[in-house]
């Protein structure tokens, strides 16, 4: 128990680690030096200019924190499926219902400022788990893959928001009206901390669903149903399970999640409806992150602020030549070093099994001799 349990916290670490030296010598081919990436990822983590021709500045900081937080609660939306048996790659259309539900409390409804973004949090986490329950409703009455309702789902969402949000009126058709100020998660306080950044109070529900997350699916005898729904359906459904109706829930409770990023995303970093010509790739972020950080709550957070980490920092790493998409190829790899977990166990086990054999083994060699 206890080897598996490290091999849990060793194996993603080697992952990201090898990520980060895939991505080194590609920048290594292109003729750049890797120290630039790195100098840029920790002035991104601390505001600390590790170069020394500039001064510490926290807003560096604030940006980086609000990268992590929509991905990780699509992170924590796709752990979630997982978790129970489910594949939901409908992440991102999850969330722009979300946000669409966000922004119609945000524009339609009046409440006192503190009450008045909860209102719309709450509507933005139904909505989600609303649009969710339709592949999960397909998957549990009629065994449709969850997968490919999620995927024409997510376009779907696209282009239904999109013209939901233009109901508002715009003159640009770009965006809507800006929200009323008591309908805003964005946080004077914070800015001024982070010299002006957009960090805003979406960090609260954010690690509350860390906290929901780890407390549902380890500690309640609910989570434990879903995830035995998922482990094996049959032998759920003989010890009396309703597998069909927690399928539903696992997926209505995923797309929650993912309704709440849309949410933190409308409120807290914009002050606005947006129309998007295309998805963000907050769902994809979110698979990623769920598989790095090994669907548990702390291992999704983690990996939430490392995917934040590297998204912050790509203005700066370009400001020093390295392309863009430095931090994409360091993000698949590392996804693709996480798939290769058998492989990763099994070069440490051999690594193991010749510490503990080897002296033994050079021994009776010595022996022979």
């Amino acid at each position: 128990m206890k080897s598996n349990k490290r091999l849990q916290l060793i194996v993603p670490l080697i992952a990201v680690l090898l990520g980060f030296v895939l991505g080194s010598i590609v920048i290594i081919v292109t003729g750049k030096s890797p120290g630039a990436m790195f100098l840029a990822l920790g002035r991104t983590m601390t505001g600390i200019d590790f170069s020394g021709r500039a001064d510490l500045n926290m807003r560096y900081v604030g940006e980086f924190i609000l990268q992590a937080l929509p991905i990780t609660l699509t992170g924590l939306a796709v752990a979630f499926a997982f978790r129970t048996g489910l594949f939901n790659i409908g992440a991102e259309g999850q969330l722009m219902v979300g946000s669409l539900a966000a922004v119609a409390v945000a524009l339609l409804v009046k409440a006192p400022p503190l009450v008045h973004p909860i209102l719309g949090i709450l509507a933005a986490m139904v909505a989600g788990a609303l649009w969710a329950s339709i592949p999960g409703f397909l998957k549990a009455r009629f065994n449709v893959h969850e997968v490919v309702v999620s995927i024409m789902m997510n376009y779907t969402a696209l282009y239904f928001v999109n013209w939901c949000l233009l109901q508002f009126g715009s003159v640009d058709r770009v965006k809507t009206p800006e929200f009323p100020p008591s309908a805003t998660l964005k946080s004077h306080f914070l800015a001024s901390i982070t010299n002006g950044s957009r960090l805003n109070w979406g960090i609260i529900p954010v690690i509350l669903a860390v906290i929901v997350f780890w407390f549902v699916v380890e500690k309640t005898t609910f989570g434990y149903r879903l995830r035995a729904v998922g482990f094996n359906k049959d032998a759920a459904r003989y010890a009396g399970m309703k597998v069909e109706q927690n399928i539903v829930f696992s997926m209505m409770i995923s797309g929650a999640f993912a309704g709440l990023a849309g949410a933190v995303i409308t409120l807290g970093t914009f002050n606005f409806g947006r129309v998007l010509p295309s998805f963000e790739g907050y769902g994809m972020d979110g698979i990623a992150v769920a598989l790095v950080g090994g669907n548990h709550a702390l291992g999704v957070f983690l990996s939430g602020l490392l995917f934040g980490m590297l998204k912050a920092a790509q203005p700066l790493m370009q400001s020093q030549g390295i392309p863009l998409e430095i931090t994409s190829i360091i993000q698949a790899s590392i996804v693709l070093f996480v798939a290769m977990k058998l492989g990763i166990e099994a070069v440490l086990d051999f690594f193991t099994a010749y510490k503990r054999k080897g002296p033994a083994m050079a021994a009776k060699m010595g022996g022979k001799k």
